[in-house]
């Protein structure tokens, strides 16, 4: 019998919790799911909308890299987020709220992207346009 998977969620195991909540949450706009405080340890689940996963090689990877940004930068593991704002405001947004640019907006063959880094160190592709089918 096939699996139906019904929710996809990365998990990211951090030092600076605080901070990382108040970036993707309030600077990013990701809304809380929950999030517990316990003696065993703390954590949120912040909603991401829909969620996809994206498998490269690496030599796609070195594309991607090439056409965002200008050269290789991104490790094995790195966020792409559709947002609804124009990609420079929403690029200044994370920029003012704690992020660094990595490159400015560009036109990649598959939308508008830019490139930011997350104070988490997390490498950050923003877009406009999705390639996913609505159901």
């Amino acid at each position: 019998m096939k699996t139906t998977v019904k929710e996809l969620r990365l998990i990211l195991t951090v030092d600076n919790l605080d901070e990382l909540i108040s970036f993707y949450r309030d600077t990013v706009g990701l809304e809380t799911s929950k999030e517990w405080h316990e003696e065993a340890g703390n954590g949120i689940i912040l909603d991401a909308g829909r969620a996809s996963l994206e498998l490269i090689d690496a030599k796609h990877a070195d594309r991607i890299d090439q056409i965002e940004v200008g050269k290789r930068v991104s490790g094995p593991i790195r966020l792409a987020l559709r947002v609804s704002e124009p990609i420079p405001a929403a690029t200044e947004t994370l920029v003012d709220g704690g992020a660094t640019s990595v490159a400015p907006p560009t036109t990649a063959p598959w939308s508008e992207v830019s490139r930011v880094q997350a104070p988490d160190g997390m490498q950050i592709t923003l877009f406009a346009t999705s390639t996913l089918v609505d159901k």
